[in-house]
């Protein structure tokens, strides 16, 4: 079946992200872009919204 997920999605262009809730199914794997920071800096990042966006806007 599926999975209830928060997908986030950012726009670099209009620096706007919305969220929402979805249905991912279970067998798919999700891509973690924090997942490469160290436990240290991860932490600090996501606990800021500010951070967070900051960090999704130098992705490629």
């Amino acid at each position: 079946m599926f999975e209830r997920c928060v997908g986030l999605v950012w726009c670099s262009g209009c620096r706007i992200y919305s969220g929402n809730v979805v249905h991912v199914p279970r067998e798919r794997v999700l891509v973690d872009l924090f997942a490469s920071l160290p436990p240290e800096r991860r932490d600090r990042v996501l606990r800021s919204e500010t951070r967070v966006v900051e960090f999704l806007d130098r992705q490629p």
